[in-house]
C-alpha cells in the first residue's frame, strides 16, 4: 500500500510543481508522476542529511512539492541544450 500512496503523492506533486513553474512542460502523465516521484526521493535525501527528518521518514508533501520543481527546472535546462 505504501508503494501506491508514494505514486499518488509523486503524480500529485509533479502537478502542483508543472502548475506553479511557468512556461509549458511537455510531459506526459507518466513523467508527471516520476518527476513527482524522484523530487520526493530528492526532498527526503536532503531533509535527512540537514537533519529536518530522521532516518526512515518521508519528505513531505511541501517538500516533495519543491523537489519536484528543482527536478523540473534541472530538466528544463537540459531540454533546452539538447
Amino acid at each position: 500500500m505504501s508503494l501506491i500512496w508514494t505514486i499518488i503523492i509523486g503524480f500529485l506533486a509533479g502537478l502542483v510543481a508543472r502548475a506553479v513553474l511557468p512556461g509549458r512542460q511537455s510531459l506526459g502523465i507518466i513523467w508527471t508522476t516520476l518527476l513527482g516521484i524522484v523530487g520526493s526521493v530528492i526532498a527526503t535525501y536532503i531533509g535527512q542529511a540537514l537533519g529536518w527528518y530522521a532516518a526512515g521518514t518521508g519528505a513531505g508533501f511541501i517538500a516533495s512539492v519543491v523537489g519536484a520543481i528543482i527536478v523540473l527546472v534541472i530538466y528544463g535546462m537540459v531540454a533546452k541544450r539538447a
